[in-house]
Order: C-alpha cells, then structure tokens, then sequence
C-alpha cells in the first residue's frame, strides 16, 4: 500500500513511426515499474506518471542527439569555410598565372617582332655581308669599321633576341602546366565544396529533427506536469483519505489481535497455574502420606508458585508458505521521493507495505497456512478493491495476519476455516490499480511487517 504518491517530472517529444513499439514497451514498463510503488491509485494517474518518466528517459539522449547533430553541423560548416579559402587561394594563383602568361606573351611577340625586322634587313640587302664584301664595299676606313659595328650590333640583337624568345618559351610551358594543375585542383576544390555543403545541409536538417523532438518532448513533459499539478490538491485529498482509512484498518486488525493475545495469554497463564497448582497438590499429597507413615506432624503444604510469563517463539513457526507462484515484482519497505520529483504529503518518501505479485488476472490464490476468513469483501479499504483477510490466529505468543488485495473474486466467506494450501481467491486489478497483480501484506502482533521474512 501507498501512503505517499511520487511523481516523476520529466520530458516529452513527438513519436516516430519508427519509434512506437519502442516507446509502447517502454511506457507498459514504467507501468508496471509505478504499479508497484503507488498501489490504491487511480489508472490514469499511474500511466499519467509513467508516460512523464517515459519522456524523462527520453530527454537526455534527445538532448545529446541535438548536440552532437549541432556539432557535426559546426564540422561541416567549418569545412566548408576551409574548402572555400582554398578555392580562393588557387583562383588567385590560376589568376597570377594567367596574367604572367599574357605577359610572357607580349614579350614574345615583342622579340618576334625583333628577329622579324633583322630577318627581313638581311633579305632586303642581301643577308649580313661578310668581312670580305665589307671591306670590297667600303669606301674609307671610317665607313668600314662603321658597317662593321652595325654587323655585329644587328648579330648581338639577333642572338639576344632569340635567347629571350626561346627562355620566354619554355617558361610559358611551365607556367601552362602549372595552370592546367591549377584549374584541375580548383574543379576538384569545388567538387569536395559542394559535397561539403551538401554535407552541412544534412547535417543542418538533422539538427532540426532532433531539434523538434526535443521540443516536443519538452513541450509534452510541461503539459503532463501541468496537469498533474492541477490535480494535485484532489491528489493529495485523496492519498490523506487513503491512509487514513489504512491506518484505521491496520488499527482495527491490530485491536483483534491484541484481544486475541490477551485471551491466549490468559489461557496460557491459566494453563500454567493449572500445572503449578497440580504438581503442588501432588508434592504436598506426598508429603502429607510420608509424615503419616512417619508418625510426624502433617508439613507445612507447599506454595504454588506464580506462573512465568508465556514463551514468545518465532514467527517462522506459523510455515508459511507463498500464496501462488510468481514473481515479485514489488517488495516491502519505505522509498524516499527522488530528487526532482512531486512530494504530495510532504513527509519525504513513501511506504510500501507488502509484496507485489506480478501475475495475471484469474490467478488462483491459496491459504499460506491454516486460518479464518475475517474479511471478504470490496470496497472497505479505498483502492484496495476486492479483497480477503486471514487471520493465522496466535502461535507461541505471536498472532499473524495476512491480506490480499486487488483481486478479481473470492472463493472464501467471512468466519469460514480453511486449511493450508484451500484455495481462497484469484488475483484481479480491482481498486485502483493498473494492472493485474495481489498485493500480500502480513500483519504481526498489530504492525505490518515485509512478508519475506515470515515466507
């Protein structure tokens, strides 16, 4: 049973196609998970709970799914800047090449234009005269060494001239390699560009899917918060109603059992003086026979004594054995509300009083051990559903027992005796609860104590 109820707040996000069977399981899960600690509250309440810690786990792998989403959008981006400056780069290259050429060019015509003239000076007179017509031709000294100086002026320009063009030339072979390198490495720039923009642009819509699930789950988890907290003064209204109704059954099952201990305790007692006050009789009838035989006086009567008080023994003596077969899938014990979550009593965590049996509706039920049906009813204990009460009676000073609650029907009635192993009930999901499960309680001398311990 629950005396305080806590709730996850988390977050929530649109589902996929491809995510609805994940999510199904993970939310018949948290199900069965908020079952366990939260019996005697309403389904929708439970599933409202579970579906907020659904988007709780969902959130951080969303989250850090956008985060890496956006980091791999700053690596494409960022690449794509790179790729951009390198394409700038050899533009600027092709551009410096392409400007020299034109350069070389012109200088290469220039000479050509050179060597051309002198050709065409040497054909027009006949091609450059040697020494010998030189000196047949010259008029005076002066006019020899004069035309001689221009000979060899013309040769030198000639041979210059020739020199640069072929340098020029062969640089221009250079340079047009270099170019066409160039404007290869800047289709290939421009491929691996677009790539990477394209690159990025996935990148990019992948950032805004996990954007919106992100959204979404954060937009889904404050709405489910909202409205939990819109329902929380009837929450709490309800869970105080609860547990005052738990404390006043606990209360009336430990008032029986005190009067059963009582009664046992004095018959117990009685029991015992019963025994004392024989074996005195006996002790002073012996007495008495031998101080007659003796011819004595009759001995003072020997004193009974008063009775010890009755030996308490160990609850394993009432051998209980389990009420079905199945798994636990709750145990007893205080849970402290964790951090993050709704307090609704304020008191810090909450009690859970038994042991959950996961097991499906129509389960039969059995007597742990041998007792009477104190209760078989529906509706007393708010929550609590169809349930039955056994009680163990009292065994070596202890009085035991044990609820059922939850269940589907009874095969039992009130102030029958049935032995261990009869078959008194079939586990149900009656009451408040959001799946087929029993809830077993065992009450000891008046407190509820974790049934593992006496099973």
């Amino acid at each position: 049973m629950v005396l305080v109820m806590a709730l996850v707040l988390g977050s929530s996000g649109p589902v996929f196609a491809d995510e609805l069977d994940e999510r199904k399981n993970a939310l018949e899960s948290q199900i069965a998970e908020v079952q366990q600690s939260m019996d005697f509250l309403d389904a929708d309440i439970i599933e409202t709970v579970a579906q907020l810690r659904v988007y709780q786990d969902e959130l951080p792998a969303a989250q850090q799914s956008l985060v890496d989403a956006q980091g791999r959008v700053a690596v494409a981006a960022n690449e794509v800047a790179v790729l951009a400056q390198r394409v700038d780069l050899a533009q600027d290259t092709k551009n410096t090449l392409t400007a020299q050429l034109e350069r070389d060019r012109e200088e290469m015509a220039a000479n050509r234009v050179v060597i051309g003239q002198i050709a065409s000076q040497a054909y027009k007179s006949g091609g450059i005269p040697s020494g010998i017509s030189l000196l047949l031709g010259a008029e005076s000294p002066e006019s020899l060494t004069y035309s001689m100086d221009m000979v060899h002026q013309a040769l030198r320009s000639q041979n210059a001239a020739i020199e640069q063009l072929s340098q020029q030339n062969a640089i221009n072979v250079n340079s047009e390699a270099r170019l066409i390198s160039v404007e290869e490495e800047i289709r290939d720039l421009k491929y691996q560009a677009e790539e990477a923009l394209a690159a990025e642009q996935r990148a990019r819509d992948e950032a805004e899917v996990e954007k919106a699930k992100v959204d979404g789950l954060i937009a889904e988890t404050t709405a489910l918060s909202e409205e939990l907290q819109a329902q929380k003064p009837v929450i709490e209204s309800r869970l105080a109603k609860i547990e005052a109704e738990q404390r006043q059954v606990v209360a009336d099952i430990a008032e029986r059992q005190r009067r059963l201990l009582e009664e046992a305790r004095k018959r117990e007692q009685a029991r015992l003086k019963a025994e004392a006050e024989e074996r005195a009789r006996i002790e002073n009838e012996r007495r008495a026979a031998e101080a007659a035989a003796a011819n004595r006086p009759v001995p003072v009567p020997v004193p009974v004594p008063p009775p010890a008080p009755p030996a308490v023994g160990s609850p394993s003596t009432f051998g209980l054995n389990p009420p079905l077969n199945g798994p636990i899938t709750s145990t007893f014990g205080y849970r402290p509300t964790p951090a993050g979550t709704i307090d609704w009593s304020g008191t810090g965590g909450y009690a859970h009083t038994g042991i959950d049996y996961g097991v499906g509706c129509g389960t039969p039920i059995y007597a742990p051990a041998a007792g009477e049906v104190w209760f078989a009813d529906s509706g007393v204990l708010s929550g609590a559903g169809v349930r039955v009460v056994l009680n163990h009676g009292v065994v070596q000073g202890n009085a035991l027992v044990t609820n059922y609650y939850h269940l589907e029907s009874f095969a039992v009635s009130a102030g029958q005796q049935v032995k261990a192993g009869q078959l008194i009930a079939y586990v149900g999901t009656s009451g408040n609860s959001s799946g087929c499960h029993l809830h077993f309680e065992t009450q000891l001398n008046g407190s509820l104590v974790d049934p593992l311990g006496l099973l």
